[in-house]
Formats: C-alpha cells, structure tokens, sequence
C-alpha cells in the first residue's frame, strides 16, 4: 500500500480560527479526518505532520525517506523562502504536489512566488480544504502508477 506523507508548515495549526475567509473554518484537525476517510476509499495510508519550524519538517522528510511514495505539502509562510525545506523534498525523491487553502496568485504580491512549484509535480490552490483532497486524488494515482 503507498504511503503518503501530508506536511503543513507555520500557521496551519491555527487553521479554523485564522483569517477564516482566506482559509475557511475547518481546522487542520478535521481536514486531516477528511483525508484519512479518502485515504481508506483510495487503499493509500497517509501520514500528517505539521510544525512552525523548517528544520522540523526538514527532519521529517528525512526520516520518512525511503518509506513514502509522495508527498503532500502546504508550506504555508515557507512557500516565500523555504530553501531547505526545498531540498529536503528534492532530496525525498519522491512526486510533491503543493497545495494552498486560498488563490495565492489573487493575494498580496509576496504571496505570488513559490520556491517549491518548480520541484513539485503540480500546484493546486484556492478550493479551500478541498485542496488537500484534490491533491490525495491525484498523488494516490501517481504512487500507483509508479
């Protein structure tokens, strides 16, 4: 069975109670029950993992190599200038797909720039938690075939 390994970087755990018109309500709780109930339905077993420091999802990258067969990431404030977040997932040689809960190409300019789209296998942004669930569909496909 592929194992997917889901990341979310700074912020996300407040998800729910932060800026809930960018990010909607639903807590990082309850998109991760989501994704584990469409884990079963697509016979793929999925991970989480989530911290406000880099070096702690660099770690779990690390740790998880060789044990994973995609990978999941919302980056969050790390999507700007996260460079070892970024050779990490090089380094993981493994399909990434990059997800966002808001547009950030409708958001401030700052926003518009990701160090990780150029590495990952896609990017899909701005369809709120549904997101992460796109993002599943696709990589369970992907790990699959591979």
């Amino acid at each position: 069975m592929a194992r997917i390994l889901i990341l979310n970087g700074p912020n996300l755990n407040i998800l729910g109670r932060r800026l809930p018109g960018h990010y909607g309500s639903k807590t990082l709780d309850e998109i991760n029950q989501a994704l584990t109930a469409q884990a079963q339905k697509l016979g793929v077993d999925v991970s989480f993992y989530q911290s406000n420091l880099e070096g702690d999802l660099v770690n779990c990258i690390q740790e998880n190599w060789g044990n994973i067969q995609g990978i999941v990431i919302n980056p969050g404030a790390l999507t700007m200038y996260g460079y070892s977040l970024k050779d990490a997932l090089i380094d993981a040689d493994v399909p990434v797909i990059e997800v966002h809960l808001s547009n950030i190409y409708a958001r401030e300019e700052y926003r518009r720039h990701s160090v990780i789209a150029d590495i990952a296998r896609g990017q899909i942004a701005g369809f709120g938690w549904r997101s992460y669930t796109a993002a599943l569909d696709v990589i369970a496909e992907i790990a699959k075939e591979s």
